[in-house]
């Protein structure tokens, strides 16, 4: 009788631990930090005219930066908050003609993002999520035909969404693939005696394909 009690403690036992770590969600909370590389797009949005009849008014390049965040579980879902600085460099040609890009000749420049995540386990180990937040990014003006920036920048204030995978790779390291759309509606020109523009309105967007590696604390 003692045995057979044994080994029914032992049973229920090794079928409720993983029941009770998927819910805990123990290797996805906590605060973490993480470094970020991958595809930066950044164009005329879609209320943009191209009235000199092309349709590629935009700048591609390489995206890089670091990003902190914290995550807490609520029963079997995810949600966190998090912030991020990148730069990359995506700047336009010295023959490529940009106005109806909007800002002319520019290098893409440092972007600010603060916003929310919330997911769920797709298996114990690996997370499904999307976010969304407020963006602040740079945009600096280029010195004629050369690839030189000037002291001229335009700053856009505007919002973003995305989604993305995550993979505990041990209970302190992850990997993650994400995507992510920006939309930024509105501008003003810094100049170089310290003086800005008015606001006005834009319409620019940008498409980032990016892959993290981070770790928790």
């Amino acid at each position: 009788m003692r045995k057979i009690t044994l080994a029914a403690l032992v049973l229920g036992t090794t079928l409720s631990a993983p029941a009770f770590a998927q819910s805990t969600n123990p290797v996805f909370t906590g605060p973490r930090v993480e470094g970020t590389i991958g595809y930066d797009h950044v164009g005329a949005g879609s209320s943009v005219n191209n009235n000199n009849g092309r349709d590629d008014q935009k700048i591609d390049g390489f995206l890089y930066g670091v990003g902190v965040g914290y995550d807490a579980a609520f029963g079997g879902a995810l949600i966190g908050a998090e912030a991020e600085i990148t730069d990359s460099t995506a700047k336009s040609d010295r023959n490529d003609y940009t106005s109806d890009f909007g800002f002319g000749r520019v290098k893409q420049g440092r972007d600010l993002y603060v916003g929310l995540r919330a997911g769920v386990l797709a298996t114990p180990s690996t997370l499904i999520y999307a976010k969304g937040g407020y963006t602040n990014s740079k945009l600096n003006v280029l010195a004629g035909n050369t690839t030189n920036t000037t002291d001229t920048n335009f700053k856009l204030d505007g919002w973003r969404i995305g989604a993305g995978a995550e993979h505990a790779l041990s209970p302190n390291s992850y990997a993650k693939l994400e995507y992510r759309y920006s939309n930024y509606e509105d501008a003003r020109i810094n100049y170089p005696n310290g003086a800005n523009s008015g606001r006005f309105d834009v319409d620019t967007d940008r498409h980032q394909i990016v892959a993290s590696y981070g770790f928790r604390f």
